[in-house]
């Protein structure tokens, strides 16, 4: 079943090549916004899960201030993304603003909709092709939707 999406006033991406394409199924033109990039795994980047230890995997998932050398910490990108979601804010209270971009951020995204930090994000699964819907109400950020169409 095709999910409806109302039809797009702004469009952001993240600089990777594949949100780039996402984001221009949506006929509108394309701002690209290296705050929404996928999280920097250095070292780790396009290698196997198990490139890390048990007990580095173990305490990354719990202690927000622990990150595998090379590896982008949390912070820089809960700073990077909420940023980027206060500017959108304003805009996207009176207007449809679709943000395509990656695992990470999104889920940093979502934190900053629901007012959350710490290691929460590691019990969120983004599903490939997953929609998430937050609505700028008078009231703050609603996550409407999470994962909706997901592959």
């Amino acid at each position: 079943m095709a999910m409806w999406l109302p039809p797009a006033d702004v469009v952001v991406s993240s600089p990777l090549m594949r949100a780039r394409q996402t984001a221009a199924v949506f006929g509108r033109p394309v701002t690209v916004d290296e705050r929404w990039i996928e999280r920097d795994y250095g070292p780790y980047d396009d290698g196997p899960p198990d490139a890390l230890s048990d007990e580095e995997w173990a305490r990354w998932r719990c202690d927000e201030a622990f990150t595998p050398d090379g590896i982008e910490p949390e912070s820089s990108i809960r700073r990077r993304v909420n940023a980027a979601c206060e500017e959108l804010s304003a805009q996207a209270a009176s207007s449809v603003v679709i943000v395509v971009s990656h695992v990470s951020p999104i889920k940093s995204a979502l934190a900053w909709a629901l007012g959350i930090t710490g290691t929460l994000a590691w019990r969120l699964f983004v599903e490939d092709a997953g929609v998430s819907r937050v609505d700028i109400t008078d009231d703050g950020p609603v996550v409407r939707w999470f994962n909706r169409g997901g592959l």
